[in-house]
């Protein structure tokens, strides 16, 4: 039965019609910035002086780290083990990585976390505690699949996959894709039975200032581990291990929201995609059994804490590009059906955020289309890799703004889901389960029209 003739389902529609989006969905942040390039800009309502520091970032946010040592000291102590040479490189344009194209293409903007089960021991516990997980004991805690020269990468990523056709209700048919994921060529010996592997695209960079100036009041609002409300939504959020603090805190970025701020993201990833230690990060993701002490390095703190806060400031302020296609009939349904469906239950419409250390942050009205909360998502995209609270099913909402502009700004069809496996939005909502079946069930029992719809909607975000 379509869903538009379903009176309850209408009636849900109706009655939080009130949430819909407007044509700024970053508020006076929003750039109108479209093509290539809408990722990559300053948020609009930056002074002249901001610009300047935003500009300042986004060089050490583009150009290359090299190996030390080197005439440019700013920018040396590359590895030795590491994933890339440039956050750009990864976040291309400032938009979502993809999964290796074909054999032997390269992962630069895809990572593979690794991990082993916990035991009892106080070092695990500890592990835990600050980490969220324990790292493999000789390949850490992220497969480094390059090197710098004379040293040995720790392995090379190959993906497979195998076909999983799904029905819609009305007979037609879509073939996702199912990733497989081994560790070939492993430099420091077999990583044994143990290793706990979970593939993970590049996010994209827009509007993670933002995200942060969100009131944790108004995160934890959300939370229902126990669905009190019977929606079977149980949202939680994760709670991670602040470095700077010292103490437990929610967390917020991340595929499984294992970070608390974006200063700790941007160190985490200098450490563990580039082998660049920070006064936040003292060690990168080499081990024991590696040996790196013997390569050269840049000191104790390569990344200073100059080049850590204007990195930090950039990618605070990339603004969210403006919706568009806002009057189209068609956006207008498949927005109706978007709530209709249930899939407002964890992509929540809108914030207000708080009092930030940028004004230009504060106190703006927001529609990043996400809860922030950690949510099972069933067995098909599980990883089966706890990170802190956030169990093996368990993924963080990613936020929908800017989501039609993925392909534009990747110059290639974009991919999505935490891995890439999904080639399209429609795939990505039909590989959902867990806490989301019931909402992708209501997709395959809508017709052919009101998919187009909805897709529509996520288009033009």
């Amino acid at each position: 039965m379509s869903f538009r003739l379903t009176g309850l389902l209408l009636g849900a529609a109706f009655a939080l019609g009130a949430q819909a989006n407007p044509a700024k969905p970053g508020g006076d942040t929003t750039t109108t910035k479209t093509g290539a390039n809408a990722y990559s800009m300053p948020a609009a309502n930056l002074s002249f002086d901001k610009r300047l520091d935003f500009s300042v970032g986004n060089s050490f946010f583009r150009n290359p780290w090299v190996a030390a040592p080197a005439t440019t000291d700013a920018r040396d102590g590359l590895g030795p083990l590491f994933n890339t040479n440039a956050c750009q490189s990864c976040h291309i344009k400032d938009g979502r990585g993809h999964p290796p194209a074909f054999d032997g293409d390269n992962a630069v903007s895809m990572l593979v976390r690794l991990s082993v089960p916990a035991d009892e021991s106080q070092q695990h516990r500890d592990y835990l505690r600050t980490l969220g997980v324990v790292p493999h004991p000789v390949y850490g805690g992220q497969l480094q699949d390059m090197a710098i020269p004379g040293a040995v990468p720790e392995g090379k990523v190959v993906i497979h996959y195998s076909p999983q056709t799904v029905r819609f209700h009305d007979g037609s048919t879509v073939e996702l894709r199912r990733p497989h994921v081994s560790i070939d060529q492993p430099g420091y010996g077999e990583p044994g039975s143990q290793l706990l592997t979970s593939s993970r695209i590049a996010p994209p960079m827009i509007g993670l200032g933002l995200l942060e100036a969100i009131p944790e009041s108004a995160l934890l609002a959300g939370e229902d581990p126990h669905d009190e409300n019977n929606d079977g939504i149980r949202g939680h959020a994760n709670r991670v291990w602040d470095a700077a603090r010292e103490q437990a805190v929610i967390g917020r970025f991340g595929w499984k929201a294992g970070q608390p701020s974006l200063r700790q993201q941007n160190a985490g990833a200098f450490a563990g995609d580039m082998g660049l230690t920070s006064s936040l990060m003292l060690t990168n993701d080499c081990t024991a059994a590696q040996a790196c002490e013997q390569y050269p390095d840049g000191g104790q703190s390569e990344v200073s804490d100059e080049v850590l806060d204007a990195v930090t400031f950039y990618s605070q302020h990339l603004a969210v590009p403006a919706r568009r296609h806002l009057d189209n009939p068609d956006v207008q349904a498949g927005e109706q059906l978007f709530l209709a469906l249930g899939c407002a239950g964890c992509h929540t419409p809108s914030y207000t955020t708080g009092t930030h250390a940028s004004p230009a942050l504060s106190h703006q009205k927001i529609y990043p289309y996400t809860d922030l909360l950690l949510h099972d998502m069933g067995d098909d995209l599980a990883d089966n890799r706890p990170e802190f609270e956030a169990g093996g099913r368990e993924w963080r909402t990613p936020p929908l703004w800017g989501l039609g502009y993925a392909g534009e700004v990747a110059g290639q069809p974009a991919r999505y889901l935490h891995d890439g496996r999904a080639r399209t939005p429609l795939e990505a909502v039909l590989w959902h389960g867990g806490e989301a079946e019931a909402a992708r069930n209501r997709v395959l029992a809508a017709s052919a029209r009101e998919r187009e719809q909805l897709i529509a909607f996520l288009e033009s975000l």
